[in-house]
């Protein structure tokens, strides 16, 4: 039996003192941290499935099935999902991505099982209406269409081309394409469902003003008799191998009617899992995030003036997800703010990060930390990261040091092994006349 103390007033960082983490029969992960503070609870999760188990002809499926859980589920039409959640002050949402398709959800104490029972009716029972469809298809083709006159996503979209083979997952946008989306049909979705959607390897979190052992009771109430889905994988599909860059590749797109161009260079980064992951991140930060974006916003944008923005990503995936810097610049800039970009990675490679900048950003993602942990959403996904991650309940309590721990050698050891100022893909989007 799980004990939890009447009225425990949660620890400022969630640990295995008051996170209850349990299984379900049917393999769904639950973990649940109690919040008495406020009356409110959050709930987010994640199945093991997204574009990793589409075909690139179908890109965009898993997306697309998870936008449409919630047209229509259970014996609710889409008006009443949405009047049940809008009468109450509740929300819910899906998404898809590359690995996972995730939910979240927020609502009063006394709202969580309303809130629970449509999570189940969209995980288990949609009813994916045709006319709901085909508006759905719609809307998703306007947004693809949209992003194609952005030059923020054309250079990204073009970044994961050059960075990644072709036949690589993270070569791919999750969204799809005007011509993959456009066809799909209902019958695509419904088997999608069919096939990989259920409750092996399912996480939900529970944080809010609740019981834990009153959740547990819950959720093996409405997804307890889940049962695995056909093609649900026993693991998480493995990605074929990949190997660094070993050159620059650069591509230039056109955008018309665009005044500003958007850049993109980076190259593949570390795994979630990978040793050295800490260190990239610490080195992310000095690089391009830190204060006003770090070292990029202080030389590139401030004091050269050659962007109008200018920060660095370090992405979070199973996978060697991308680690890239993105700007916003001048058409008659691009040439020299690749050139300043590349200076600053160079300078991360070559020399080693002084004492006070480095003590610096750990103190910053220390200090930064209690503020993800502030709401009851913060920590909710926090501990399903965690959780996706294997990196343990206690994590949030070692991370501080964990953080300090990181020296100046294994942040340009990072540098020297994913982001190389002579080896990176660069995409550049915007006016033709780009120099």
């Amino acid at each position: 039996m799980i004990r939890v103390a009447e009225n425990q007033r949660p620890q400022s960082v969630p640990g295995p003192q008051d996170v209850v983490r349990h299984e379900l029969p049917n393999g769904i992960v639950v973990l649940v941290r109690e919040n008495h503070v406020v009356p409110t609870v959050s709930v987010v999760g994640a199945l093991q499935v997204g574009s990793i188990n589409t075909q690139p002809s179908k890109e965009g499926l898993a997306g697309f099935t998870a936008a449409a859980l919630m047209r229509g589920a259970g014996q609710r039409t889409f008006a009443q999902v949405f009047e049940a959640l809008e009468s109450v002050g509740a929300s819910l949402a899906f998404g898809a991505g590359s690995h996972a398709t995730t939910f979240s959800g927020q609502c009063l104490v006394e709202d969580l099982d309303l809130l629970l029972d449509l999570l189940r009716d969209a995980l288990y029972t949609p009813a994916f209406p045709a006319d709901q469809i085909r508006k759905l298809r719609g809307e998703i083709i306007t947004g693809l269409q949209i992003q194609a006159h952005d030059t923020r996503h054309v250079s990204m979209n073009d970044f994961l081309k050059l960075a990644y083979p072709a036949e690589h997952l993270y070569s791919r946008n999750p969204a799809g394409s005007v011509d993959t989306v456009s066809a799909i049909t209902r019958r695509d979705i419904v088997n999608f469902h069919h096939r990989y959607y259920g409750p092996r390897r399912m996480i939900i979190v529970v944080v809010g003003d609740v019981r834990a052992g009153e959740v547990l009771k819950k959720l093996e109430a409405t997804l307890g008799r889940w049962s695995a889905a056909p093609g649900a994988p026993d693991s998480q599909l493995s990605l074929p191998p990949l190997q660094p860059l070993t050159a620059a590749h650069e591509k230039h797109a056109f955008v018309p009617g665009k005044s500003q161009s958007g850049l993109v260079l980076g190259a593949p980064g570390p795994c979630r899992s990978d040793p050295d992951y800490r260190a990239a991140r610490l080195a992310n930060t000095i690089l391009g995030v830190f204060g006003l974006m770090g070292r990029l916003g202080s030389e590139v944008r401030d004091r050269q003036g050659l962007a109008y923005y200018a920060y660095s990503v370090l992405r979070v995936a199973p996978g060697p997800a991308p680690w890239f810097v993105t700007a916003g610049v001048s058409p008659d800039n691009v040439s020299r703010a690749v050139a300043s970009i590349r200076d600053q990675v160079r300078r991360m490679q070559d020399d080693i990060v002084p004492a006070e900048e480095l003590a610096d950003n750990q103190s910053f993602l220390v200090g930064s930390l209690p503020l993800d942990l502030e709401t009851n959403d913060g920590v909710s996904s926090l501990l399903l990261t965690m959780e996706m991650y294997n990196l343990g309940l206690d994590y949030l309590q070692r991370y501080p040091d964990m953080m300090r721990e990181i020296t100046a050698e294994q942040i340009q050891a990072a540098v020297r092994k994913y982001l190389d100022a002579d080896r990176y893909a660069l995409a550049v989007a915007g006016p033709e006349a780009a120099a």
